[in-house]
C-alpha cells in the first residue's frame, strides 16, 4: 500500500523528486529470507536484514543501530546521508573470533542478541553478493582502558603491570564487543511469561504505534528495538570464557553516567565498576580471564530524568534521605522500583559460552538469580569494599542490604535504616 504525502515535506533540496511513502501491509516482500531462531548454522537461521535500502528483502521489524536509528533518519532528512549508501565492511571483520557455541542452537538460551551478528560477512557472502544489504550487529576489537583507579592500584601496590594484561602507563588491554539487541519476540514473550500477542500489543501501544508491523506482520518475528545495547569487555583470551575450568572474574553493570563517567558520589556505580575491572585484571594475571558486561540501562531503565527527580525527591522529604524509603521513593515518581529487568541479561554470557562464573563481582540479587536461573553456575560472590563506598552512597547500599542484596557482613536494623546519611540538596 503506497500514499501520496507532499514530497517537498520529505525530500531535502530545492528541486525534491516526487516520492511514495510505503506504509506497512500484511504481504512481506518476495525476496525476504526466513529466519529460523535457534538453528545450529548461519546458513540455516539466515541473515537479519533490518536495512532500508531495498526493503523487499526486510524480514525484521525495526531497523539496525537500536535507539541511533533516529540519528540516521536525521541525517537523511538533512541530506548528509544518502539513504542508498552501503557500508563497506572490508577490514572489519572481528578481531577476535567467538564461538559458535552449543548455546548458539539453543532457541532458549539467547532470545534479545543475533549470536552470528559479527560474522556477517563471512557467513552470509553469498547473500551480499546477491544485493542484500546486511549490517553486522555485534563487532569485536582490541583496546586499551586507561582509568585514574587503575593508575591509583598501581601507585598503592596492589596492582603490578606486566606488559600483557597491563601496561606501565596504568593501561589495561582488552578485547571488546559491541553489541546491538536483536529480540526473537515468540522467545522474549517466554521468557517474561506472558503471550506474544500480548508483548506484540503492549510493544505497540507504549511506542506510541511507532511499529505497526509489531500488530500487523505475525509472520515478521524478530524485532530491532530502539533501546541501548551492550558493550563486553575482556581481560584475557575471550575463547577461555567458554571453558569452565579457567577462573572467570565477572561483573554485569548497568549503566549510570552521572557516576560511570562524572563521578556523582549519590551511587556506588563507579566504583563498584572500577573494583570489578581491578579484580578482572588480578583474575587474568592468576591465569584466569575477566569480563565485564555493560548494559545501557540508565537509572534503572528509568531514565535520567526520573532518576534526578528521584533524588530531588529522596533529599527534600521529611526525616531526610533514609534507606528505609530508598525504594519508595523510586516506586512514588516511577510506579515501580526497577526496570532493569535481567531475564535478558544471561544471553550475552551465552553469546561468550559462559557456563561457569567463578567470582561474580556484584550484589544483585536479581543478577545472580537471572544467571543462575540461565544454567550459569557462580562461585564466589564479590561485595564492594567499604572503604570504596561514597559517603552519600551509604543510603543506597544500607537500602539494598536490607532488601536481600548480598553482603557477607551484618544487615543494617530499622533503626539504622531509618537514620538520615544521605546529603541534603545544599550541602
Amino acid at each position: 500500500m503506497t500514499a501520496d504525502l507532499s514530497p517537498n515535506a520529505l525530500t531535502p533540496g530545492p528541486t525534491p523528486a516526487v516520492r511514495h511513502i510505503r506504509l506497512t501491509s500484511h504481504s512481506g516482500g518476495l525476496d525476504a529470507r526466513t529466519i529460523s531462531w535457534g538453528a545450529s548454522t548461519a546458513a540455516e537461521r539466515g541473515p537479519v536484514i533490518g536495512t532500508t535500502s531495498r526493503r523487499s528483502d526486510r524480514n525484521v521489524i525495526g531497523t539496525h543501530s537500536g535507539s541511533y536509528s533516529v540519528y540516521r533518519a536525521l541525517a537523511v532528512a538533512a541530506g548528509a546521508l544518502s539513504r542508498e549508501h552501503r557500508a563497506d565492511l572490508t577490514n572489519t571483520a572481528p578481531t577476535d573470533v567467538i564461538g559458535p557455541y552449543p548455546q548458539w542452537a539453543d532457541p532458549d538460551a539467547i532470545v534479545s542478541l543475533d549470536p552470528w551478528g559479527a560474522m556477517t560477512a563471512e557467513a552470509f557472502a553469498d547473500d551480499l553478493a546477491a544485493g542484500r544489504d546486511i549490517r553486522p550487529t555485534i563487532a569485536v576489537t582490541k583496546a586499551h582502558v586507561a582509568l585514574p583507579e587503575i593508575a591509583e592500584a598501581i601507585a598503592k601496590g596492589r596492582l603490578k603491570p606486566d606488559g600483557r594484561f597491563l601496561l606501565e602507563s596504568g593501561a589495561a588491554l582488552v578485547t571488546k564487543a559491541a553489541v546491538e539487541p536483536v529480540w526473537h519476540l515468540p522467545s522474549v514473550a517466554q521468557r517474561f511469561g506472558c503471550s506474544e500477542a500480548d508483548l506484540r500489543r503492549v510493544l505497540f501501544e507504549e511506542t506510541g504505534g511507532m511499529y505497526p508491523e509489531l500488530v500487523t506482520r505475525s509472520d515478521l518475528e524478530v524485532f530491532l528495538p530502539p533501546i541501548g545495547g551492550q558493550t563486553v569487555y575482556i581481560f584475557g583470551d575471550p575463547h577461555d570464557l567458554a571453558n569452565p575450568s579457567v577462573e572467570l572474574t565477572a561483573r554485569v553493570h548497568d549503566e549510570c553516567n552521572g557516576s560511570d563517567v562524572f563521578g556523582s558520589d549519590i551511587c556506588t556505580c563507579r566504583p563498584y565498576l572500577t573494583h570489578a575491572i581491578e579484580e578482572c585484571i588480578l583474575g587474568a594475571q592468576r591465569g584466569g580471564v575477566g569480563l565485564v558486561a555493560y548494559s545501557r540501562k540508565e537509572g534503572r531503565a528509568l531514565g535520567e530524568v526520573t532518576k534526578f527527580l528521584v533524588y530531588n525527591a529522596r533529599k527534600r522529604q521529611e526525616g531526610g534521605d533514609t534507606a528505609d524509603q530508598y525504594f519508595a521513593r523510586t516506586e512514588c515518581v516511577a510506579g515501580v522500583q526497577d526496570m532493569r529487568f535481567q531475564e535478558l541479561m544471561p544471553d550475552v554470557l551465552h553469546w561468550l559460552g559462559v557456563r561457569k562464573i567463578h567470582r561474580l563481582v556484584s550484589m544483585s540479587n536479581m543478577k545472580y538469580d537471572a544467571i543462575t536461573g540461565a544454567g550459569i553456575s557462580v562461585g564466589e560472590r564479590v561485595n564492594i569494599p567499604d572503604d570504596l563506598i561514597p559517603d552519600d552512597a551509604r543510603v543506597e547500599i544500607d537500602a539494598k542490604m536490607a532488601a536481600g542484596y548480598f553482603t557477607p557482613g551484618p544487615v543494617p536494623d530499622a533503626a539504622e535504616l531509618a537514620r538520615a546519611k544521605g546529603r541534603g540538596l545544599d550541602t
